[in-house]
């Protein structure tokens, strides 16, 4: 025991400390310092870049995904070489790690494929920073592409982070690329209604609203016919495809609002319940 303890007082004695650190202080300083010059240097370039793109008035979706790819190219040698520095060979640690060098390996090849990805993104263009898209479901405005992922924030305010493989092997619906949007409001109706009196309303609905384009022309159609009430939709153009969601909500508000007034029936499904007394209960013969 004795000798233990004594082992230790002599590995953690002040001498052996100031021997350590005088052996190990200077590449550790070297290596930050190399780090700190390679993050200079993306710095610089950085602002370069900020200016050169604002004077040349480049894409800004091509700006941001350049710009990503510089930081990452110039910050990850940076730390390898900052690693090599204090006598870590990245390169000979990953090769001996098999196990954690294959799972490294199969995270390259997830990134990999993100960066391609946004590459033909970037390329095809289908659509560029501020676009309001949807995919899969998910509507929002693109605010940012970079290496890895493609970000839209949602109407209520959700950032989300889609991966650009899944971007460019998905289907996106873009409102931004033409200038007017459709937009669609479903309302049922009883089977005795008359469509000439219905579509009237409808009509007078949207006539003096200078947000409801005439052109293309308002439609209502039928889209289902059912055992108590038919479905119909009516569809308008619209020339703001911002609006589109609270548009969509204002016409279906004002479309119930106007039915009930002009006395159009609006049926929905009602189950009648009997007590258990009513259903048992002998017949009556008079």
């Amino acid at each position: 025991m004795e000798q233990i303890f004594q082992h230790l007082a002599d590995r953690f004695s002040p001498e052996a400390i100031g021997s350590y650190l005088s052996r190990v202080l200077p590449e550790l300083i070297t290596a930050v310092v190399t780090f700190l010059v390679f993050y200079i240097v993306w710095k610089g370039l950085s602002n370069a870049f900020r200016l050169f793109r604002t004077r040349a008035k480049l894409d800004e979706t091509l700006a941001g995904f350049i710009q990503s790819v510089l930081k990452i190219g110039i910050l990850t040698v940076g730390a390898i070489t900052a690693l090599n520095e204090i006598g870590f060979n990245v390169t000979s640690i990953l090769t001996s790690l098999g196990v954690l060098g294959l799972t490294l390996g199969f995270a390259a090849k997830d990134t990999l494929s993100n960066l391609i990805s946004g590459i033909f993104i970037f390329w095809d263009r289908p659509f560029v920073l501020g676009d309001l898209i949807e995919i899969d479901g998910k509507y929002g405005k693109v605010t940012n592409i970079t290496m890895r992922s493609t970000r839209i924030v949602t109407p209520d305010g959700k950032m989300l982070a889609i991966p650009n493989s899944v971007m460019a092997n998905s289907a996106v619906a873009s409102y931004t690329n033409f200038p007017h949007l459709r937009i669609d409001v479903e309302l049922t109706i009883g089977p005795r209604e008359q469509f000439d009196h219905v579509r009237k309303v409808f009509l007078d609905v949207i006539k003096d609203d200078p947000r409801f384009m005439n052109t293309p022309e308002p439609v209502m159609v039928v889209t289902a016919i059912g055992d108590y009430n038919v479905t119909t939709q009516f569809r308008v153009w619209i020339d703001d495809e911002t609006q589109h969601i609270s548009r969509r909500f204002e016409l279906r508000e004002r479309l119930f609002e106007a039915f009930r007034k002009s006395g159009i029936d609006m049926p929905y499904q009602t189950i009648q319940l009997a007590p258990v007394e009513f259903l048992h209960a002998p017949a009556q013969v008079s």
